[in-house]
């Protein structure tokens, strides 16, 4: 499948911006992926707006805050046009590579959105995320100084990354909250046991990274020794040992459906996920993250596939056969908190 044609809108919840149906993640253009053609990234960029890409999602912590600068002049130049969505929350330093911590405390978040903002070059992030929930800050303190930062002016919509059911209905009734960002894929459903259900409810939008399973779902490779060096992902326990070679026989039945609709396997995937919409009765936009203009035309098109019933039904049961955790260390995930 491929289209020329510019992707469906929908609105991010109750109340939240008018975005395209597919968002683009950027993290990979500056950290975990192993090595990027900048020049190629930088078109990516312009070609997703072409298609009607609009959402497009970084974090202060990408590349030590590399990833922002990098989109930085594309977002200015095309302001109007883009819902700018960054995170804080998982602090990273530059001169101690091995340094991890999660942060929400008030002064954080402060000092946090202003070095965003200053890397950015623009005045006003669209969607500010949590990206990492603390549970030893209360959700009054933090979504209270988050709150203060759309008063203030500086953030225009509240998110939150890696929550529970519970998580959410807590800080949303702090200030609302527009959306949700979470691991949401054929391979990875957790989030369907209490956050999907409690967005649904509370009218909040769910932004599903890694749609594509950080790539397993593309049938591209099945296993991490076919990854560059620099990729994050020989790290990953479902890309690694009896787990990849296990994990890789659970394509069948999306190579399958690809075939009848003379799709990619990807294109399946990202199908399956916004049709979550309908399913669960909220609105989805996932935000498949890529390097590159052929993948990222790729991916829009997937917005004009829909599965039948039986296809999904056959696709159902893999995410409860997979093999490996989504993260080495889950410990930061709303799973481990559920």
């Amino acid at each position: 499948m491929s289209s020329e044609s510019t992707i469906p809108t929908t609105v991010l919840g109750t109340d939240g911006p008018v975005v395209g149906l597919q968002g683009l993640g950027c993290m990979g253009m500056s950290d975990f992926y192993g090595d990027t053609d900048t020049a190629e990234a930088l078109a990516t960029l312009d070609r997703a707006l072409e298609l009607g890409v609009t959402l497009y999602d970084t974090a202060d912590m990408y590349g030590f805050g590399e990833n922002e600068k990098l989109i930085g002049p594309f977002v200015l130049a095309n302001r109007d046009r883009v819902v700018l969505a960054t995170k804080f929350a998982i602090e990273r330093r530059a001169d101690d590579p091995t340094h991890r911590a999660v942060r929400n405390d008030p002064a954080y978040i402060r000092q946090a959105v202003d070095a965003s903002l200053s890397r950015l070059g623009v005045d006003v992030i669209d969607l500010y995320y949590m990206h990492r929930y603390n549970p030893e800050v209360p959700f009054a303190e933090s979504v209270g100084a988050m709150a203060e930062l759309v008063q203030a002016g500086k953030v225009k919509y509240l998110g939150l990354s890696e929550v529970t059911g519970a998580e959410l209905r807590e800080a949303h009734a702090v200030h609302p909250i527009t959306a949700v960002q979470s691991e949401w894929s054929l391979f990875s459903r957790d989030v369907e046991s209490t956050a999907v259900p409690a967005a649904a409810e509370l009218g909040v939008a769910f932004v599903p990274y890694s749609p594509l399973g950080r790539g397993f779902l593309t049938g591209a490779f099945a296993n991490a020794a076919e990854l560059g060096s620099g990729d994050f992902r020989h790290h990953q326990p479902r890309f690694t040992g009896d787990n990849a070679a296990h994990n890789a026989a659970l394509l069948a039945p999306v190579l399958k459906i690809a075939a009848a609709h003379g799709a990619s396997p990807a294109q399946v995937a990202l199908a399956w996920v916004q049709q979550q919409a309908e399913v669960h009765g909220l609105t989805v936009v996932p935000i498949p993250g890529t390097r590159k203009r052929s993948r990222l035309e790729e991916n829009t098109a997937a917005t004009a596939l829909r599965l039948t019933e039986e296809e999904l039904a056959a696709l159902e049961p893999i995410a409860g056969q997979v093999a490996g955790e989504r993260y080495p260390d889950m410990s930061s995930t709303s799973a481990a908190r559920e």
